[in-house]
């Protein structure tokens, strides 16, 4: 009986140049779509801290009013400015010339620049991209907006 020797092929270890490029492709195009997507994320995350506090600082102008029947004047506790009680949102009020109208002012910092939220006496609310606010985000004057777009 004869043998016949085959050629052995050898196993090769790591991996091609080809592998290595589509690994790369696959995670450059999954990064492209994840690191905007969570970029707003954080966005939406920090936004309740300016509307949330804008809320609370307007039930206490509302207290304010009922016991003094006057918003003025600015330098009493509910409209003093605040930076204190926010990381990202510096707080302002604004007492109009009749001392019954006023307006209270959320502005954002480091990473939120570019966002001003504002509500009123009558509670309307707005919002109001400037400079330095993140593309794709958009004033809007009927509501505080909390999404891309201007949505509320």
């Amino acid at each position: 009986m004869k043998h016949i020797f085959l050629p052995t092929l050898r196993r090769s270890k790591g991996f091609t140049l080809i592998e290595l490029m589509v690994t790369v492709a696959i995670i450059g195009i999954l990064a492209a779509v994840a690191v905007p997507a969570y970029r707003d994320y954080v966005i939406r995350g920090k936004i309740p801290d300016a509307t949330s506090n804008l809320a609370a600082k307007r039930v206490q102008m509302e207290q304010y009013f009922q016991d003094n029947h006057t918003y003025a004047p600015i330098t009493d506790a509910p409209c003093v400015s605040d930076s204190t009680s926010s990381k990202y949102f510096t707080f302002s009020c604004s007492v109009a010339g009749t001392a019954t109208a006023f307006t209270l002012q959320a502005v954002g910092t480091g990473t939120m620049t570019g966002f001003t939220y504002t509500v009123d006496q009558a509670n309307t609310k707005a919002t109001t991209m400037t400079t330095g606010a993140p593309s794709g985000w958009t004033s809007n004057n009927s509501c505080w907006a909390t999404k891309k777009g201007g949505v509320c």
